[in-house]
């Protein structure tokens, strides 16, 4: 409790203020480990042991990156991925490696050791700062996030770089590469196979039973247990939760996944470097600042150059090429992970993993300051302004669409029929199997839940319209919804008018009530065969619209049913007979 006490405290008190600053939770993270480990305050201890446990923040977020791999959408992004991903962390790398090389009196492999990992951003700190300027779903935000994508991606063979290059007799009797190349295969077939035969049924029973608790302990489970089997083998557990990631990322329950492994994430990532902040020997980046300073400047060099010149070879204009090459020129958070695999093989001393991840923590808390100072050079003055939303949102939608019921699937199709693209989501599974014959693509998720409706895409969306059975929202659920999103516009499919009335302060767009205009229609037909005219029937459904209108207007200002009851059509009216 007293450590957990002073580590939240710290981390809450730092993250607050460098956002403020605009410098990223992953430095104030950072900071506050520092402040509170050995070297500084010393009021904490046994960062190893935390290490270790927080390194399930890393998991978990391979996990989530897997989820996020839809085949589709990586099918747009394949150029970007494989082609600029795969150049800039491969010559990004062995450029950095060749610098500590003929800078210092590191080994080869030593030099490589370091220098591959430098070659990765950080997806904590660039994210962020992509979606906070409203530029994440823009052209250049995919690009970012594509080599961030390949760059997470990249964390697998870049271990097993370094696994081969150790000088640690502990891992001379591993087994030999071409049985780790076969187990790994096989481990990845059945991970695939378990997924589709056993992981998957098992979240459609959870979502029959309909509590949310059980599927929050699936979904950690499914984490762990893929991480377990890859452990066991002798792999990384980072492998196992992506693949786990990956298997489960065209499922209807992937929003629903993210929504719940989304806290424990960031919590433990959050814990991650904040032991890796106490773990930083600030002693040793005391006794030499000018290597500390002089590596990261050559950090940020080589990057933001290779970066540039890529992007430049990919068509990009020269200053969408100079704002990527800047914003991806820090080390990112898996170099901790991977400087530590080093020390390990004995490639690298311990003081050195400390002063290169010192190294990276600097290049970190320069990346805001470089991004401001240049953004006069980078604005492009035919550009739109930021925050202009430039394509579509999560999956590429639009809309958001929370009940597929006989309502919902009406709304959708003809939002669909007018080329507006929606995300569909909804809790009846047995609804959602069915409309996958049909070929929809429904979600998994309770769809009154802010962090559902968040990495489902609402942030982006354009309107958000609930279409559920019966009187299941409330004004505050609403309001929050309206704060939350403020740029999506919310509709309502209301039961009927009393389910207006009790709703009527909420910041709604437009209320629907759900038989009102099916009604209007079966009397229209009603009247055509009874042989009015044209006339005739416009005319009275104009009177009831009015009449309906007005008395409804009236009850939302009293909050009373009964008010205007003087404005319902209880006589016939004068109608005129068509000929």
């Amino acid at each position: 409790m007293h450590d957990g006490f002073l580590l939240l405290g710290f981390a809450l008190a730092f993250v607050l203020l460098f956002r403020r600053l605009g410098l990223g939770a992953t430095l104030g993270y950072l900071i506050a480990g520092a402040v509170l480990g050995p070297f500084v305050l010393g009021m904490v201890g046994d960062a190893e042991q935390k290490l270790g446990f927080a390194e399930l923040g890393i998991t978990l977020l391979l996990f989530l990156v897997g989820l996020e791999l839809d085949p589709s959408k990586l099918w747009k992004m394949k150029r970007d991925i494989l082609g600029f991903g795969l150049l800039q962390v491969t010559i990004s790398g062995l450029a950095l490696a060749g610098a500590i090389m003929l800078t210092t009196s590191f080994s080869p492999a030593a030099a490589l050791a370091l220098g591959l990992p430098l070659a990765l951003s950080s997806t904590a700190q660039v994210l962020p700062m992509l979606q906070s300027s409203g530029r994440l779903k823009t052209r250049f935000g995919e690009r970012a996030f594509s080599i961030l994508l390949f760059q997470d991606l990249s964390i697998i063979p870049l271990i097993t770089i370094i696994a081969a290059l150790s000088r640690n007799p502990a891992d001379v009797g591993g087994p030999p590469g071409w049985l780790l190349a076969l187990e790994t295969v096989g481990a990845i077939a059945g991970l695939v196979a378990a997924g589709r035969f056993l992981i998957r049924p098992l979240f459609r029973l959870i979502g029959n039973l309909g509590e949310r608790e059980m599927f929050i302990v699936a979904a950690l489970f499914t984490v762990m247990a893929a991480g377990a089997v890859m452990e066991f083998l002798g792999l990384s557990t980072a492998l196992g939760a992506f693949i786990a990631g990956v298997m489960l990322a065209d499922s209807p329950y992937r929003h629903e996944l993210e929504a719940d492994v989304e806290p424990f994430r960031s919590i433990l990532l959050g814990l991650f470097f904040l032991s890796v902040g106490m773990l930083l020997d600030l002693g040793a980046i005391a006794r030499d600042p000018v290597f500390v300073i002089s590596m990261a400047l050559m950090l940020i060099t080589v990057k933001a150059a290779v970066m540039f010149a890529l992007a430049r070879l990919f068509g990009v204009p020269w200053r969408g090429a100079l704002a990527l090459g800047l914003l991806l020129s820090q080390g990112g958070e898996f170099g901790f992970v991977l400087f530590a695999q080093a020390s390990h093989a004995l490639l690298i001393a311990p003081e050195a993993a400390s002063l290169f991840g010192a190294v990276v923590t600097l290049s970190m808390a320069t990346t805001p300051f470089l991004m401001m100072a240049t953004r006069r050079f980078r604005a492009d003055p035919n550009a739109a302004p930021q925050g202009t939303r430039e394509g579509p949102s999560n999956d590429g939608a639009n809309a958001l669409i929370v009940g597929y019921g006989r309502f919902g699937q009406a709304v959708g199709q003809v939002l669909q029929a007018a080329g507006i693209s929606v995300t569909l989501i909804d809790t009846d599974v047995e609804m959602i199997d069915v409309a996958g014959t049909f070929g929809a693509k429904v979600y998994f998720g309770d769809g009154t839940r802010i962090d559902m409706l968040r990495q489902a895409g609402a942030a982006d969306a354009e309107m958000i319209l609930f279409c559920i059975d019966g009187d299941q929202l409330d004004t505050p659920m609403l309001a929050a919804v309206h704060e939350a999103f403020p740029r999506a516009a919310v509709y309502v499919r209301a039961f009927d008018r009393r389910a207006v009335i009790k709703l009527r302060d909420a910041p709604v767009t437009l209320f629907v009530r759900e038989t009102l205009e099916s009604a209007i229609a079966m009397a229209s037909a009603a009247l055509d065969n009874a042989g009015l005219s044209n006339e005739a029937i416009t005319r009275a459904e104009a009177l009831f619209r009015l009449r309906d209108t007005t008395r409804l207007d009236r009850q939302l200002e009293t909050g009373d049913p009964r008010a205007a009851r003087e404005q319902m059509l209880t006589g016939p009216e004068p109608q005129e007979t068509g000929g």
